[in-house]
């Protein structure tokens, strides 16, 4: 671990400096020591495995402009062949430091000493200054000072010999015995291989290496202008309120990534993090390596919700789709897309979005979270919506782009009222309901039919407290459009009921409603699902939506334009969801 072979001695022009072997084929140092590799060729030596050269080029470079004050002091240097040298060895992030301070030893090639000799230093303090560098301060009083030719020097333990940062500057002035280093994860900011180097809790080397390869393909998308979220404000919402503020300033998904193995304990929120950036990745394989990498990586499970028993079937696997509108500007909405395994709610998608994308993201996330149910799940595809827009035939949605199928026959689909999933109250109220509802074989169902919408306005109080814990399904023969059947359906959905099914169009009479079409959908509804358990309904509410789109029939089948509201709090996630997207880039449109 101590063996100087990996010290390197960098010769550019006129300037002399230091490296280390960091792979068999890079070696890390100062941009300023190459920084006439324009005009002057490099070359690298390895003083204690001989005096032969080895040429050089810069591969990697981070940003420093020649200014002092400049940070990026940086630059990798690829050899023109391998070398038969065990590289340097990295200590984590926080080794450099601690109380006492330990003792950290650089290996230079100042003027006269061609061979290379040595400083100690130690660590003043922990905190970054220009979000960039540390300060270091000599050992002791006497010594070699850090001087021209440390600069691209490793500091290593001197216990250890295992790489914390790199001297990049010294003080101007030899009666002030200190300087600068780089510590490793700055390094590894501006060189993302390193990271994979540098111990961290809770990752492998491995998964390391895919998650940055994932990163730097997603990166491609970034610099054109075309990653819809902001990188600082998904770290934020990845570590919580709570969380850290990073350290300098995170310009790039990178960046965040840093910050994210190097500065916060909890590997948590770097799964997260990753879980959430997949949202944004517009290739498909890419997303789902990005999903894949969070849920195969380190992942404390937020607490589990309790799950619904079932006796002779497997409870629910939900696929959450929540549409809102968005408060970010007129005609924007919030699509949240989430998966539930029947244990743990995992973020699929999160989305402000204009009116005109919403279905087709949604669409797009759905499918994605069918590759995080388990291959035995029983799919459910809740689609979460304010009260006004109930009446969207999601259910009718066409699968994909490729594919015409609507979603309703694919996949059981149903609907939930935003405002009563929010609602404690409700929730609490549905619970008990469904309690109720386990201990018979069949759903009882009351029938709303068309001349109701008629009545008295102030009958919706009425309505609602009768419903309240004695209507098991509630069969309506209008769509809620018209003061008076909305008023009918937000009586009924205050009383908690668990079902609630209807047409998306309804009947058309003016004076009778005898034999209407209302009518007839609730008498054909009575025959095909009154006698049914209610858990099951999805399930054969879709066996019904199959067979009316495929029915041959001149006229519609009766259930073509079914809607169902079903609503079982104990086998969804917590109706208490992602209220906003922190994530999002505000410039964006």
């Amino acid at each position: 671990m101590r063996s100087a072979a990996w010290h390197a001695r960098i010769v550019c022009g006129p300037t002399t400096g230091t490296g280390f072997l960091v792979t068999e084929r890079h070696v890390m140092t100062c941009a300023h020591v190459v920084a006439r590799s324009q005009a002057d060729p490099i070359r690298v030596t390895f003083p204690h495995r001989g005096a032969e050269s080895v040429g050089a080029r810069v591969v990697a470079h981070g940003g420093w402009d020649g200014r002092t004050t400049d940070t990026g002091d940086v630059a990798v240097l690829e050899l023109d062949r391998k070398v038969r040298l065990k590289p340097a060895q990295f200590a984590a992030s926080t080794d450099a430091f601690g109380h006492p301070p330990p003792r950290l030893v650089a290996y230079g090639f100042p003027k006269a000493h061609d061979d290379g000799t040595f400083a100690e230093y130690r660590a003043t303090y922990d905190q970054l200054i220009a979000g960039d560098w540390i300060q270091v301060e000599a050992w002791a009083a006497h010594g070699q000072p850090l001087v021209r030719g440390f600069s691209g020097a490793a500091l290593t333990l001197a216990d250890t010999g295992q790489v914390v940062g790199m001297v990049t500057e010294a003080a101007r002035d030899p009666a002030i015995r200190n300087g600068r280093m780089l510590p490793v994860q700055v390094l590894a900011r501006y060189w993302p291989p390193l990271a994979e180097l540098i111990p961290t809790r809770g990752f492998t080397r491995e998964e390391k290496t895919r998650l940055r390869e994932s990163v730097t393909a997603l990166s491609v998308q970034e610099e054109r202008g075309r990653l819809e979220c902001h990188p600082e404000r998904l770290y934020r919402t990845s570590v919580g309120s709570n969380g850290p503020d990073p350290t300098h300033a995170i310009r790039s998904l990178w960046d965040a990534v840093c910050c994210l193995l190097f500065e916060v304990p909890q590997p948590s929120a770097l799964v997260k993090f990753t879980e959430r950036l997949a949202d944004f990745a517009e290739d498909v394989s890419l997303r789902g390596a990005l999903r894949s990498w969070s849920h195969q990586s380190y992942a404390p499970p937020d607490p589990p919700a309790p799950v619904r028993p079932s006796a002779t079937t497997p409870p629910w696997s939900p696929i959450l789709v929540e549409i809102s509108q968005s408060g970010s500007g007129e005609g924007r909405f919030m699509v949240e897309v989430s998966v539930y395994d029947g244990q743990y709610r995992r973020m699929v998608g999160s989305r402000t979005l204009p009116a005109e994308r919403v279905r087709g993201y949604a669409l797009e996330r759905i499918d994605d979270a069918y590759r995080l149910l388990d291959q035995d799940a029983r799919e459910l595809i809740a689609f979460v919506l304010p009260r006004r827009w109930l009446n969207t035939g999601v259910a009718r949605w066409p699968r994909s782009d490729d594919d015409a199928s609507p979603l309703g026959a694919i996949a059981p689909v149903v609907v939930l009222d935003l405002e009563r999933r929010r609602s404690g109250v409700l929730q609490r109220h549905l619970t008990q309901n469904w309690r109720r509802l386990d201990t018979r074989a069949a759903a009882r169902m009351q029938r709303v039919g068309c001349e109701s919408t008629g009545q008295d306005p102030q009958d919706e109080v009425k309505l609602t407290i009768e419903l309240r814990g004695d209507a098991d399904v509630v069969g309506f023969g209008v769509p809620p459009r018209g003061a008076g059947a909305v008023g009918l359906f937000r009586a009924t959905l205050n009383a908690a009921v668990p079902v609630l099914v209807w047409p998306h169009s309804g009947c058309q009479g003016r004076d009778s409603h005898e034999d209407c079409r209302g009518a007839t959908f609730l008498d054909r509804l009575a025959e095909h699902l009154s006698d049914l358990p209610p858990g099951e309904l999805p399930h054969h509410v879709r066996l019904l939506r199959e067979k009316a789109y495929t029915s041959q029939e001149t006229e519609p089948h009766w259930a073509y334009d079914l809607a169902l509201l079903w609503e079982d709090p104990r086998c969804l996630p917590d109706p208490v969801g992602y209220r906003h997207t922190p994530v999002a880039d505000p410039s964006r449109p």
